[in-house]
């Protein structure tokens, strides 16, 4: 594997080949306005979001917590 630091971002970064519709990386470039790295960088960003924003779904009504919200917004009662 090929790997090397981007010294802009302080990133480290893995050159690929990849073979990607034209028209998909064109018209996905055009709605963000960046190039091709920057535009896959935040397709694989969703990527990565959208499968923990599954994983916490799955949760839901799996935690069961007990708060006062008084104490936690450090409020003191009269």
């Amino acid at each position: 594997m090929y790997k090397r630091m981007n010294h802009r971002a302080g990133l480290e970064t893995r050159r690929v080949t990849a073979n990607l519709p034209v028209k998909l990386v064109d018209d996905a470039c055009q709605v963000t306005g960046k190039g091709i790295t920057e535009t896959l960088v935040a397709g694989l960003e969703r990527v990565k979001r959208s499968a923990a924003a599954a994983k916490a779904r799955a949760l839901k009504g799996k935690l069961h917590l007990t708060i006062d919200i008084e104490t936690s917004r450090e409020r003191t009662r009269h």
